[in-house]
């Protein structure tokens, strides 16, 4: 559950980026020692005070990386994956989109991972891959939450969704991190 500024798409993507700046800054538990850091970074990339990196620098770090698969870590059969399914058709630009179809928005995939995530959302398809894990977004690698949400800004940008509350889900529940997918499903907001 987001913190309670969270209150559209954009911020979500921002505190979700926050956590990732925390954790590589502070270690892997930062998220519960420092909530502080994490509101800090959050509101400074909200308000424009600070930009996160342009994506090259993900795809660099993809370059240096070990070659494994960003879902499971197996290193058996591995292929490039789009993480933002390039089947998107939130408009006619999808097909054609460099965000969407180009190396920004991939990563190395194992052909199983690759299969079974199918069109499915990066949120979604971790929770299935890791149904144990508490919070299942601990098993996500930075560098594919970091390329995932820089690629989904602009989608939800483009489905003029960035600023969206969440009004309109069922329950009267709150944005979550399944919301991000959102784009996948477009003309539902």
């Amino acid at each position: 559950m987001p913190d309670r500024e969270v209150q559209t798409i954009r911020d979500l993507i921002f505190y979700q980026y926050a956590k990732i700046i925390a954790k590589a800054a502070l270690g892997p538990d930062a998220k519960k020692s420092a909530y502080g850091f994490i509101k800090t970074k959050f509101r400074e990339l909200r308000d424009n005070k600070e930009t996160w990196s342009d994506i090259l620098r993900e795809d660099r770090e993809l370059v240096n990386s070990e070659k494994v698969c960003a879902y499971c870590g197996g290193t058996d059969h591995l292929e490039w994956e789009h993480i933002v399914p390039r089947s998107l058709s939130i408009n006619g630009h999808c097909v054609t989109c460099d965000r969407i179809q180009g190396i920004h928005n991939q990563i190395w995939a194992c052909r199983s991972c690759n299969s079974r995530k199918g069109t499915m959302g990066l949120y979604h398809f971790m929770k299935i891959l890791h149904p144990d894990a508490k919070p299942f977004s601990d098993c996500i690698p930075p560098l594919l939450e970091k390329k995932y949400l820089k690629t989904i800004w602009w989608c939800h940008t483009c489905n003029g969704t960035l600023e969206w509350d969440g009004s309109g889900k069922q329950n009267g529940s709150k944005l979550d991190v399944f919301d991000l997918d959102l784009p996948y499903s477009a003309g539902t907001v």
